[in-house]
């Protein structure tokens, strides 16, 4: 459908007409309305909730293999294994029973809360024992993996098969997806590329660690317990899949130049979305070289056009993770790492003002391809869990749900599980069934389910374009702006992370019309020259929204500068 006609783009020409004498009497075209939007990725729509599957809920405990391993000792076996030194904290590096039913039995609320979509971590098989190599796996341990399970599901050793963990009668990955489908939540599963299971450094080899199988259960590649300098790829096909220098801790880091590598990959992940998921989270995309992502996406999308998939670069060099942006090396959205470092800042025990995080934004002249279709977070499964207050918690989220970019939310943020622990000291604890039960009455997730919702139901606040008008100290003010493919809507967000009410008296190209509250359906009637006047309270939110086509000449003049200096490449 064409953008409807600005009521400026009709009347001017019309009063041309009127006041000129022409040569022929047909009429003058009528000039379109610019187009003004952030990003057209679908997936924008849809904020995303973040679960390590294992560590949300155990819907069924029949699948919870809690004796597997047990035969051969105290260093094998893999359900509960409490993290030495941890035990207080409740950090565990064996299984604990979170599957697929747990997450669909809790698909409503999580479509509740806001989310339109679920990512969770890898679903392919992993070893069945605990792994006996490497250092020791401790309190604050960091790449030490002694002890630990791949209860996480990092640690592939066939990435055909789905791990014998996760589902239930009825209910495999393709059924999960398609439940979750009928409950309105898409499904964006976590791959693995650059490496497989924990390879080498076991006192006595331990299969399949360090193995991998094919579609078919053959084995294809074996480390055979051999650090990787003394693999021999020239003479035994078994080693020509891993690389001969060190990759991540004792993992078996992948061989990007085999070509039988890709094609293992993008076979397996392609299974996957037959099965229904809807998009990919790609882990530590930067270990493998940029040739390679942009031949996997290239032969995804081949098969599934548009297909949407974006990428884990833990850096905080907004010029290191763009670069996984551009068309050229494969077209991938990021996680918003650099953002996530100011939102630490400003939303964390620190309190520092929002001018940390307006550069952050690259709203103009950035270098990703598309910043209004980046992953926006402020902490995950591999870092600290965000060290807030309740306050900092619903600040955080009214930014998050109302600025440009994709919001991604970890599993029990909505009531701030586990603030401010580390991976090995409860960033991964247990959340469960009386967590998600008594979360609804929880303050951090109620006013994040409101605001939430107006991010669902409010497409300028999913892809319009950003133009800020206030943001420092704890205030913010900023417009979204969406007039494209027939629809015409401006919101007004306006952010109070102070502990009193502050009020607001905006003026700046702001437009005149019937600006209706997103929240409360208050409405403000402004005039040409008036403010548009708002208290918003301690802690909170208020977003007005103009359903009309855009007017304003400055506010024109600022939205194409936003959007020409957005996505400075192809």
């Amino acid at each position: 459908m064409s953008p409807r006609p600005s009521l400026l783009a009709v009347t001017l020409p019309l009063a041309l007409l009127a006041g000129c004498a022409h040569s022929s009497d047909a009429p003058r075209p009528v000039a379109p309305a610019p187009d003004y939007v952030g990003t057209t990725e679908p997936m924008a729509a849809d904020a995303v909730y973040f679960v390590v599957t294992d560590r949300y809920v155990n819907g069924d405990p029949s699948n919870d293999q809690r004796d597997q391993g047990r035969d051969k000792g105290a260093a094998y076996f893999t359900f509960d294994r409490p993290t030495p030194g941890a035990e207080a904290e409740g950090d565990n590096i064996g299984y604990l029973g979170g599957d697929f039913r747990g997450v669909l039995d809790n698909a409503e609320t999580i479509r509740d809360m806001g989310f339109g979509a679920v990512w969770i971590t890898p679903i392919v098989d992993n070893p069945d024992e605990a792994f006996t190599g490497g250092k020791p796996a401790v309190k604050g341990g960091f790449l030490s993996d002694q002890g630990k399970t791949g209860y996480h599901g990092y640690w592939g050793t066939n990435f055909y098969k789905l791990d014998e963990h996760l589902p239930s009668p009825g209910l495999d990955f393709a059924g999960f997806t398609k439940a979750m489908r009928g409950k309105q939540l898409k499904v964006v599963l976590d791959i693995v590329a650059n490496h497989g299971s924990p390879a080498y450094t076991m006192p006595k080899r331990q299969p399949p660690y360090g193995q991998l199988f094919d579609r078919d259960g053959r084995l294809i590649a074996d480390h055979q317990n051999l650090p990787p300098d003394q693999l021999d790829p020239a003479n035994n096909p078994l080693h020509a899949f891993y690389n001969t220098k060190p990759g991540l801790a004792e993992l078996s880091d992948t061989n990007e130049n085999n070509p039988a590598v890709l094609d293992y990959f993008v076979g397996a992940y392609a299974q996957w979305i037959d099965q229904g998921a809807h998009a990919f989270r790609v882990d530590t995309i930067p270990w493998l070289p940029h040739g390679f992502w942009k031949a996997f996406a290239d032969r995804i999308r081949a098969k599934q056009p548009g297909f949407f998939m974006f990428g884990e670069a833990f850096d905080y060099k907004v010029e290191k993770i763009a670069e996984h942006t551009w068309v050229e090396n494969g077209a991938y959205s990021v996680l918003d790492f650099p953002l996530k470092e100011a939102m630490g800042e400003v939303f964390g025990r620190q309190r520092m003002g929002y001018e940390r995080i307006a550069p952050k934004l690259f709203l103009e002249n950035g270098p990703y391809r598309d910043p209004y279709a980046l992953m926006t977070f402020y902490d995950n499964h591999d870092m600290p869990r965000l060290d807030a207050s309740d306050e900092g918690f619903i600040d955080a989220h009214n930014f998050l749900f109302t600025a440009r970019g994709i919001p991604v939310i970890y599993y029990g943020s909505e009531t701030g599980f586990m603030r401010g622990a580390p991976e090995h000291a409860g960033n991964r604890n247990y959340y469960g069934q009386a967590r998600v039960d008594a979360g609804r009455n929880h303050p951090i997730q109620q006013a994040m389910r409101r605001i939430a919702r107006v991010r669902a139901a409010t497409p300028a606040l999913q892809r319009g374009l950003q133009v800020n008008i206030e943001m420092a100290g704890d205030r913010a003010a900023f417009y979204r702006v969406l007039q494209h493919d027939g629809v015409s809507q401006v919101a007004l967000v306006l952010l109070n992370k102070g502990d009193a009410p502050a009020g607001f008296a905006v003026r700046e190209m702001l437009q005149p019309g019937a600006w209706r509250s997103a929240l409360d359906e208050t409405r403000i009637d402004v005039k040409a020259g008036d403010a548009l006047l708002a208290t918003v309270p301690a802690h909170g939110v208020q977003v007005f929204v103009l359903d009309a086509p855009l007017r304003d000449v400055a506010l024109r003049a600022a939205l194409d500068r936003a959007a020409k200096g957005a996505k400075p490449r192809g």
